[in-house]
Order: structure tokens, then C-alpha cells, then sequence
């Protein structure tokens, strides 16, 4: 016997709300995908100053992004097909991986939290590095003035603070490609352009986590009432 009254709505709410869920899923997924092949990430992440390798913190953040995309349609399609076919044992899979998968980007907005200025930090101590290695001509200054140039191109900047942002291009155009006198105005500081590139994306993931928290937290309630709905129409 199917629900009726009030059970019914729920029952076709949920579906709503499950599909909107798959289809943010999909979104966070392809929105994953992006930034794991944005060029001026993959530029920069990608580098190699001698032995040492450009720090990668911030795609650990994007592999679980792709992670939770894929379960989000995956458990989206489950709810879909529990909700329609009025299923119990469906829907109660369903409200365990949304309980999991809940505790899951709760503890990965914790990690990103945390490690949303240590990401930056790390990424301008390795172009320090090669930035100093590059001025000063050690054994391995080509491959750092690679780096650096890399990081210039890339970001459209030059140097690690006002001093060396300021005179860098006027003594050394062979790191920042720009006239001497258009860069001794115009050069921003990488160290900016940097905090710039990580902080934007951060926040876009921040935002993408929020609402998947909040549609969740719906259709928890919703799969719930709807699972009592069910049970009470069965026993009648």
C-alpha cells in the first residue's frame, strides 16, 4: 500500500530534493576536476626545485572534493530511487551514507580550516627559496630561475616583498619579463598573488561545502519522517 496525505509530499520532496543533491554532486565534481587541472595551479604545484617537489597540500583538499562529488551522485540516485519506490531498507541505506558522508565533509572543512594558510605559507616558502637561489647564482640556479620565472609568468607578478618586488626588474630582467621602468610601477608582489590564488579557491570550496551541508541536512530530516510515514502505512 502506498502513502498518502502529507507522507505522499514528503515522499515526492524528497525526490526533489535528491535530485537537486545529485546535480550538486555532479556540479562539485566537474568544479573539482577544474581546479585539479587549473593551469596556473598545475604551473606552480607542479615544479621541481632540485630534489625538492613544489608542496601539493592543497590537492589533497581537491581529491577528497572529487570524492565527495562521485558519493554525492551516487547516494543521490539512491535516495531518488529509495523515495520513489518507497523503500525502507533503500532509505535507511540511504540516511547511513548521508550520515557518513555528512561526518566526512564536516572533518574535511575541519582539515581545510586549518591548513587554509599553511597551504599559501608553504607554497611562498618554496618560492623564496628558489627566488634566493636564483640572485645568487648557486650550483643549481638554473633550474631555480625555472622556478621563479615559472611563478612570474604564471601569476603576472615579481619578488617576495616591496624591496626585492621593487628593484628585482630593474637588475635582473632575465627573472621578471617587463620593462625596467613599466616594472618598476607596476610588479606585484608574488607573495599577494599567491595568497590571492589559493584563498579564492579555498573559498569557492568553502561555499560549495556549505550548501551540500545544508541539502543534507534536509533530506536527513526528510528521509526520516518519510521512513515513519511508511512504517505507520504499513501497519495500516
Amino acid at each position: 500500500m502506498g502513502v498518502e496525505g502529507c507522507t505522499k509530499c514528503i515522499k515526492y520532496l524528497l525526490f526533489v530534493f535528491n535530485f537537486i543533491f545529485w546535480l550538486a554532486g555532479g556540479i562539485i565534481l566537474g568544479v573539482a576536476l577544474w581546479l585539479r587541472h587549473d593551469s596556473q595551479t598545475t604551473n606552480i604545484l607542479y615544479l621541481q626545485l632540485g630534489d625538492k617537489q613544489a608542496p601539493n597540500t592543497f590537492y589533497v583538499g581537491i581529491y577528497i572534493l572529487i570524492a565527495v562529488g562521485a558519493v554525492m551522485m551516487f547516494v543521490g540516485f539512491l535516495g531518488c530511487y529509495g523515495a520513489i519506490q518507497e523503500s525502507q531498507c533503500l532509505l535507511g541505506t540511504f540516511f547511513t551514507c548521508l550520515v557518513i558522508l555528512f561526518a566526512c565533509e564536516v572533518a574535511a572543512g575541519i582539515w581545510g580550516f586549518v591548513n587554509k594558510d599553511q597551504i599559501a605559507k608553504d607554497v611562498k616558502q618554496f618560492y623564496d627559496q628558489a627566488l634566493q637561489q636564483a640572485l645568487m647564482g648557486e650550483s643549481d640556479g638554473n633550474n631555480a630561475k625555472a622556478v621563479v620565472k615559472t611563478f612570474h609568468e604564471t601569476l603576472d607578478c615579481c619578488g617576495s616583498d616591496i624591496l626585492t618586488a621593487t628593484f628585482t626588474p630593474v637588475w635582473r630582467d632575465d627573472l621578471c619579463r617587463k620593462d625596467s621602468l613599466k616594472g618598476f610601477f607596476e610588479n606585484t608582489n608574488c607573495h599577494k598573488k599567491i595568497d590571492e590564488l589559493f584563498s579564492g579557491k579555498l573559498y569557492l570550496i568553502g561555499i560549495a561545502a556549505v550548501v551540500v551541508a545544508v541539502i543534507m541536512i534536509f533530506e536527513m530530516i526528510l528521509s526520516m519522517v518519510l521512513c515513519c510515514g511508511i512504517r505507520n502505512s504499513s501497519v495500516y
